[in-house]
């Protein structure tokens, strides 16, 4: 499933208190879509990393009531009313006696004499086994115990995602011109860095405040592997070369368009991002001298900030000039 469908899914398994198992590669999103999906529902989430546990955290301690009978001591950080999401990260990579902790608590919303509130549904995420990442096999007992989800990677997605969690509009760009190294994980190989949604965000946040461009280089490098950063950072000079966006409004008729497909592809970011309903005239007179597949694009990101460019005069005739390629 994609990261939209994975939210519904998870939607519709909170309503019936289903547990559910997302999977997937490292550094896709896995938590952020469960979290995410948690904020939009309003619901509290308690975040317990199951890789950091020892069984005897999940159960507790053992006391003596007042009738000299153990009692067990349910830990702090299982909730103990409301409505929530308890979600057990790297449930897979804890140690198998953590796991088996966790059967009572995954299908029965027990453990020992704790009991889950009735408003708080049980969600699960992990890496796969063939990722080589830490893992260790999940006992078919605890298996049986989820609906499991499998994590697909959209480009499209993301950078409708990233758009409005303000990632750098060069990194947007980037992998709207070469989607592919969004994510590319090879477990094959020894790599320390490789391209994911994760490493893309630690490549805007340097963005934001870049050193000087070798230093720059060797840290892209280092977030998403050399093969992907030396390609963006071949990007990043480009973007560097594009007109500025007063340019192209002063002269929207007269600028050069240039025939690199990556500058198209930067520029349409660029100026999709700058687009308003007070200069939506001047870009878009602009915007129809690409070729329509670039000008859709413009608009698709220009869409995805301000959606009020729509009713605009501007947009109208633009959609009429393209209805053939909107179809």
């Amino acid at each position: 499933m994609k990261s939209s469908q994975i939210s519904e899914a998870l939607t519709a398994l909170f309503s019936i208190g289903q547990p559910a198992f997302v999977w997937g590669p490292p550094g896709i999103g896995k938590s952020q879509v469960v979290q995410q999906t948690a904020q939009a529902l309003n619901l509290k989430l308690i975040d317990i990393r199951a890789i950091l546990l020892d069984p005897v955290d999940l159960r507790g301690l053992p006391r003596i009531n007042a009738d000299g009978l153990s009692q067990w001591c349910a830990p702090a950080f299982l909730p103990k009313q409301g409505k929530g999401i308890l979600f057990l990260d790297e449930l897979n990579a804890a140690p198998p006696l953590v796991q088996a902790a966790c059967y009572q608590l995954v299908l029965d919303r027990r453990l020992g004499e704790y009991e889950l509130p009735a408003g708080w549904s049980v969600t699960a995420a992990g890496n796969r086994e063939k990722d080589r990442a830490v893992s260790h096999r999940m006992p078919s007992a605890l298996a049986n115990r989820f609906i499991h989800i499998d994590f697909e990677v959209d480009a499209d997605q993301w950078t409708t995602w990233g758009a409005k969690a303000k990632i750098a509009p060069q990194v947007l760009a980037f992998i709207k011109f070469r989607p592919e190294l969004l994510h590319d994980f090879d477990p094959k190989t020894d790599t320390k860095a490789f391209p994911s949604p994760r490493s893309w965000e630690f490549v805007s946040k340097l963005m934001s405040s870049p050193p000087e461009p070798d230093i720059l280089k060797s840290l892209v490098a280092g977030a998403v592997g050399p093969g992907a950063g030396a390609e963006f950072c071949g990007f990043l000079d480009l973007w560097g070369q594009l007109p500025s966006v007063d340019k192209i409004l002063a002269d929207p008729m007269g600028i050069n368009i240039p025939k690199d497909p990556a500058v198209r592809y930067a520029l349409c970011e660029m100026m999709g991002s700058a687009l308003t309903p007070e200069n939506a005239d001047d870009i878009l007179s602009w915007a129809n001298r690409l070729p329509a597949e670039f000008s859709v694009l413009l608009m698709r990101e220009a869409v995805r900030k301000d959606a009020s460019v729509i009713n605009t005069q501007a947009f109208a005739g633009w959609a009429k000039a393209n209805a053939q390629v909107l179809v």
